[in-house]
């Protein structure tokens, strides 16, 4: 019952982010402009965080996994691709 709830609140802020996704880019733009400073502060201080999570070495490890699995995943539709015209012939 908890796991709906959670999954209801996430919904309804995902719905709510989509249907307000131009007055919440107004209001970010109108905030930078009176808070320059602060916002390059805020700024600088998530891409530190970013930076220190790691993202850039999962982003490296998930294109290596997707290269990995592209060579069997180009096999087998090759091979796919074989079968059918082996069964059209018949």
């Amino acid at each position: 019952m908890e796991k709906r709830e959670h999954d209801d609140l996430a919904e309804r802020g995902l719905r709510y982010t989509r249907e307000h996704f131009d007055e919440i880019l107004s209001q970010t733009e109108t905030y930078v402009r009176q808070n320059p400073t602060q916002s390059l502060a805020y700024a600088v201080l998530a891409g530190f965080v970013l930076n220190r999570l790691g993202i850039g070495r999962i982003l490296r490890g998930v294109v290596r996994l997707a290269l990995f699995a592209l060579k069997p995943a180009i096999l087998i539709y090759g091979a796919t691709k074989l079968y059918e015209a082996a069964q059209k012939e018949e």
